[in-house]
């Protein structure tokens, strides 16, 4: 200890002395002050270390003039007044260095008996203590403040089930009061939320079989009593490997089940008129024929397709068309019993399945329908007459299944158009001349495989959010030295039919590879996507020679997309499950083509690795203007991106297009707006600009400049 030799009295240097040995035994920083003087006299080695300053600069030093704080300043003032009150507080001291340093201080008054009386003054350090609770509480505002950006509802429980944290997410999806919270009562609270879900008991059996398991991951709906839902999740919370509590997280799945659901319900309702979907019917079919082999009676399945409809919309514009469709819809199921259905296939086309009726009773109901469609249509001041051309198949005769049965129905439709429309016809087996047309076209397309008549052109992708050309559909094309350019449409059918369509799909494959890789070396990362038709899919080798297809031509499979159509998934669900996660496998990308189409299911689309949902492009046909095609195509992309599916749109023809589809949210699209399907050449004049000797880059899309 340094004692304060001058300046000092004889009695407080002796109590100093007294005191030499007990302050620098001590670990704490210890000042003692004569009483009178108010000036420190001794010193510990602590004190020195504690300031950064010798004792030679604190001996004699007067308190007043050490007074950090105002707290330092009125305690000696009133000491100074007379005042003998001890002070315990944490206060601040500058250090030798100018830095200010957090202590904990304690200064009482020493009365001795001989007079001479000393404040004895301990400090110690607490500015790491201070700055690791500063740290702490950062660290506890941060956690607390990430909690609050939640979506979900957050409950953090003990191992008893007694609350320990929430945020206030969980307090307004529960609309739990805030008093109630407030009060930390945790039994009020639990009240309150078995009242507030639609069956309390089965809620508080299941929260105590959850509380009694520590280690138990859970996942629950939970319906309230105001109709909404919510998800729980629970997961054991850890703490140095050992169980502590459970965390709860809430989320309102309200508006997407209700989104999936009124999903769902247009996968089976065609949006115009209210009838069931070529889906809801292809249903309805095959229950019927259930019942029919049960019973061993026939049914009747009627296509009606209308009579220049075309010059409906061309004539009068497509909201007259839209009230005609109604209308005529409205007719045929007043012209047919309650147990029949009646169905829109899609444009003016539409079905009717007819339960246990013979031939005369089809003919009974197609004569009904044709006497409906003889009443003129009457709309504002127009008066005009809609006929429609009727094909009949019947249960067994003219097919197996619901797609045969349509198909045959189709056909004998098709055939009344072309004898001269307005009438029905049943289905028969085909004509000689109508094979024979087929075998021909059959066996051109076989010979145009190997003269390689085929060509592919490609049809540019584009991004809705930054303009760029991010893809190309591979589409093929056949120019016959005698039929001249023939039509995919036209091909294409009996090249499925033939089984010729493997084939084809083979070599589509391998060309669309073939391109991309070559872009690809370059310097143009082009990803392409190929049709796949169902039979090619189904063929035992068609993932080998997939990835035979990339090998051979060293392309990364990321740069092949594969559109499959919904029915190729639908056959076979669980084939194709496992042929589709072959092909994830080589990481080859895959989407749905035409969705929405009639056969869309939310069920494949959560089980599948699809990646993307390419939307039909008689759904963009109307928009923006056609209410039930906005409706549709909204819902499509919110069901793409609650299930992070990325969204194309085909066949956008037009600005006002592109513009609702971004606006809907939609990733992409393709279409005339931007190019037609275009040959290599012409493709990678459209797409890149000419560069001096770098690779060139992907034009942005320019409004109006296709």
């Amino acid at each position: 200890m340094r004692l304060l030799r001058p300046k000092t009295s004889p009695s407080a240097l002796q109590l100093c002395e007294r005191y030499t040995a007990l302050i620098d035994g001590l670990q704490e920083a210890v000042w003692l002050v004569e009483a009178e003087t108010r000036c420190i006299v001794a010193v510990n080695q602590a004190s020195t270390q504690l300031l950064g300053m010798e004792a030679e600069q604190l001996l004699g030093c007067a308190m007043e003039s050490l007074a950090t704080t105002p707290e330092d300043a009125m305690f000696w003032m009133d000491v100074a007044a007379g005042s003998f009150d001890p002070l315990h507080t944490d206060t601040m001291m500058r250090h030798a260095d100018g830095r200010m340093l957090w202590v904990a201080r304690r200064i009482s008054y020493v009365e001795q008996l001989e007079g001479g009386g000393l404040w004895l003054i301990s400090m110690r350090d607490q500015t790491s203590q201070r700055q690791h609770d500063d740290e702490r509480e950062a660290l506890l505002a941060e956690l607390r403040a990430t909690l609050e950006s939640t979506a979900d509802g957050i409950l953090v429980a003990d191992l008893a089930g007694r609350m320990r944290s929430f945020n206030q997410r969980f307090a307004s999806l529960w609309g739990i009061p805030e008093d109630l919270l407030n009060e930390r009562n945790d039994e009020a609270v639990q009240a309150w939320m078995r009242r507030s879900v639609v069956d309390g008991p089965a809620y508080a059996m299941r929260l105590a079989s959850i509380q009694d398991t520590p280690l138990l991951q859970t996942s629950d709906n939970i319906k309230l009593i105001d109709g909404r839902v919510l998800e729980r999740v629970s997961l054991p919370q850890w703490s140095r490997g050992r169980p502590i509590g459970r965390v709860y997280s809430f989320r309102d799945l309200s508006e997407k089940l209700a989104a999936s659901q009124r999903i769902e319900e247009l996968s089976h309702t065609d949006m115009l008129t209210g009838l069931p979907n070529r889906r809801a019917l292809c249903e309805r079919v095959d229950y019927a024929q259930a019942m029919a082999r049960r019973e061993a009676t026939p049914f009747g399945l009627l296509n009606v397709d209308l009579d220049r409809f075309k010059q409906i919309n061309d004539t009068l514009g497509h909201s007259y068309g839209d009230r005609v469709l109604k209308e005529v819809a409205l007719r045929l199921k007043e012209s047919l019993r309650e147990v029949d259905t009646v169905a829109r296939l899609g444009g003016d086309e539409f079905a009717l399945l007819i339960h246990q009726a013979d031939a005369r009773g089809a003919e009974h109901a197609a004569r009904r329908v044709q006497e409906a469609m003889s009443r003129p249509f009457c709309f504002d001041t127009l008066s005009f007459t809609v006929t429609a051309s009727i094909g009949i198949a019947l249960f067994p005769g003219d097919g197996a299944n619901a797609e045969e049965l349509m198909a045959s129905a189709e056909r004998a439709m098709h055939w009344v158009k072309e004898s001269g429309r307005a009438t029905f016809r049943f289905h028969q087996p085909r004509k000689d001349v109508d094979l024979l047309s087929r075998m021909r076209l059959d066996h051109a397309m076989r010979q145009a495989l190997q003269e390689r008549e085929f060509r592919l052109h490609y049809q540019p992708q584009i991004s809705l959010s930054t303009g760029q050309v991010i893809g190309a559909e591979a589409l093929i094309r056949w120019r016959d030295p005698l039929r001249g350019e023939v039509s995919p449409a036209e091909f294409i059918p009996v090249a499925e039919e033939s089984g010729f369509i493997v084939a084809i799909g083979d070599w589509v494959l391998q060309q669309a590879v073939n391109q991309a890789a070559q872009w690809l070396k370059q310097g143009w990362r082009m990803p392409v996507a190929v049709n796949v038709s169902a039979l090619q899919f189904q063929q035992t080798q068609f993932v080998d020679s997939v990835a035979q297809a990339l090998k051979a031509a060293d392309l990364p499979p990321s740069l092949l997309e594969l559109e499959l159509t919904e029915s190729i998934l639908l056959r076979d669900a669980q084939e194709a499950l496992l042929r589709l996660e072959a092909l994830a496998e080589l990481g080859v990308c895959m989407s749905i083509d035409d969705f929405g189409t009639g056969y869309s299911s939310l069920g494949y689309l959560k089980r599948f690795p699809i990646q993307r949902l390419k939307i039909d492009k008689s759904f963009v046909n109307g928009l923006p203007g056609d209410a039930s095609d906005a409706g549709i195509v909204n819902a499509i992309v919110q069901m793409g991106r609650a299930l992070q599916l990325h969204v194309i749109a085909e066949g956008v023809e037009n600005d006002a297009q592109r513009e609702f589809l971004s606006r809907a949210g939609c990733h992409e699209f393709q279409g005339f707006l931007y190019a037609p399907a275009l040959d290599p050449r012409a493709f990678e004049e459209r797409v890149w600009r000419p560069g001096p000797s770098a690779p060139r880059a992907p034009v942005h899309l320019i409004r109006g400049a296709a």
